[in-house]
């Protein structure tokens, strides 16, 4: 049994205090990635319109939650049945987090949408009767004995013997070895939460890529539990993120990764202040 995380007790702390006192590896990645875009997104909290191809990653992994939860219940999971939870879920996101289409294109989204949950659904290694030991559950670490912040993190599902899966859409099928380095942090973070809410070591971990090209396939990349060196370097690359957020060290790092960025306007209007 997972145990679930309690919202930790806030005291009076500056926002810069509350960054360095409760961490995840969102949080942690972006601030490697670019730690102007950490600013951007973290310190001033600048809100952005979501982008299609987020968007219609969140309502491939709503309706994936959906299918887990129930196989936890036991209740019945039928793709109809889930294509009318996908359908409600994907009106009513927009309510709060409305996304900006091209003029014609969202119905064409959602197809897509739809189409990768049921290439998942076809193809999944995960049996229909097996029965998630956990389903989209808030966990954390306390790593003060390492001298470092509380961990924090959410686990997407986690079958039966503690194998942790984490599910992902992307445009290109990904290389297993480049999946796993890229996804690194993200894995042992989860690990770790793993092993600080039921006291017991993960027996593997997966990625589920949704990979959405013409004819949507399933990828799946497996590793072995979180080893001693996996974890070392997460203590050392949250040394980093604390030292750096307390030095207000908020710098841009100009690369390819630009492309995509949602803060691309607000970093060519940097002028280097704070």
């Amino acid at each position: 049994m997972i145990a679930i995380a309690q919202p930790p007790l806030q005291q009076e702390m500056s926002l810069l205090e509350k960054l360095t006192s409760v961490v995840s590896a969102s949080r942690l990645n972006t601030f490697h990635t670019c730690r102007l875009k950490f600013y951007f997104r973290y310190v001033l909290g600048l809100v952005t319109s979501t982008s299609a191809a987020f968007f219609v990653g969140k309502a491939v992994h709503a309706a994936l939650q959906q299918w887990s939860v129930a196989r936890w219940k036991g209740q019945p999971h039928t793709a109809e049945s889930l294509k009318v939870g996908f359908h409600e879920n994907w009106v009513t996101a927009q309510t709060d987090d409305p996304v900006e289409w091209e003029e014609g294109k969202e119905d064409g989204h959602q197809a897509k949408a739809w189409a990768l949950v049921e290439t998942y659904l076809r193809d999944t290694p995960i049996a229909a009767n097996e029965k998630p030991e956990a389903v989209e559950v808030r966990v954390e670490a306390d790593l003060g004995e390492h001298g470092l912040p509380t961990l924090i993190g959410v686990l997407d599902l986690v079958r039966p013997g503690g194998r942790i899966v984490d599910f992902k859409t992307t445009a290109q099928t990904p290389q297993p070895a480049q999946a796993i380095h890229r996804n690194e942090t993200q894995l042992t973070a989860y690990g770790l939460l793993y092993r600080a809410a039921t006291g017991k070591r993960e027996s593997g971990l997966e990625l589920h890529h949704l990979v959405k090209t013409k004819e949507p396939k399933l990828a799946i990349t497996s590793t072995g539990p979180v080893t001693l060196d996996q974890e070392n370097k997460l203590y050392r690359s949250i040394e980093s993120y604390v030292s750096g957020v307390e030095r207000e060290d908020f710098v841009p790092s100009p690369g390819l990764q630009c492309i995509a960025c949602e803060f691309f306007a607000e970093c060519c209007a940097w002028k280097g202040g704070k």
